[in-house]
């Protein structure tokens, strides 16, 4: 995965001018000279990268990711599978044809949805905040709706056509696989 990093607070107020790697597709670039024979992953974000000034110029500067040799994308986090659908429609339309795996975040503590708009900008629909607001004081009961909440997603999305997900499970191992045993007979395992 090539990818720039989430900026720390600090990095965000620093001089990028002289950085080696601004942008992504500059590590892209680099990796694709250098190792022509590796698989080269980027990230994409269904909504909006929080820098960028609208979609339509985020999804030029993901065709020149794309273009520079990546040969798939994994989201950012979403919680509105209609989102990534447009998305998805958008840069088909833009001429991007690589994969691309859209990323599921469980959100399985209250504490973390501030973090999750701040990181990927992502919109949160009625339907979350609802459970947030109704389970988030109850840690149990929030990871539990969490859990579920995601496994919805997946299997919105598996039913529409999308063949792999990848889950951010935040070092957080029995939410995954909590999922997984949610869709045990959906992915045959």
């Amino acid at each position: 995965m090539a990818l720039r990093g989430d900026l720390t607070p600090e990095l965000e107020q620093s001089d990028r001018s002289r950085w080696d790697y601004r942008h992504a597709v500059e590590l892209v670039r680099e990796v694709r000279e250098r190792a022509p024979q590796l698989c080269i992953g980027a990230a994409c974000y269904p909504e909006i990268h929080p820098e960028s000034a609208d979609q339509k110029t985020d999804i030029r500067y993901l065709k020149e990711k794309v273009d520079a040799g990546v040969d798939f994308l994994t989201t950012q986090m979403f919680f509105d599978n209609a989102l990534l659908y447009s998305f998805l429609y958008k840069i088909r339309e833009a001429g991007i044809t690589v994969p691309v795996v859209p990323g599921v975040m469980p959100i399985t503590n209250a504490n973390q949805v501030a973090r999750a708009i701040k990181l990927s900008g992502s919109f949160m629909p009625h339907r979350f905040q609802s459970l947030v607001d109704r389970f988030g004081s109850n840690p149990a009961a929030m990871k539990q709706a969490g859990v579920v909440y995601a496994t919805d997603q997946i299997i919105d999305l598996f039913a529409n056509g999308v063949t792999h997900v990848h889950v951010y499970s935040m070092n957080k191992p029995e939410v995954a696989a909590q999922i997984l045993a949610n869709l045990s007979e959906i992915v045959g395992k």
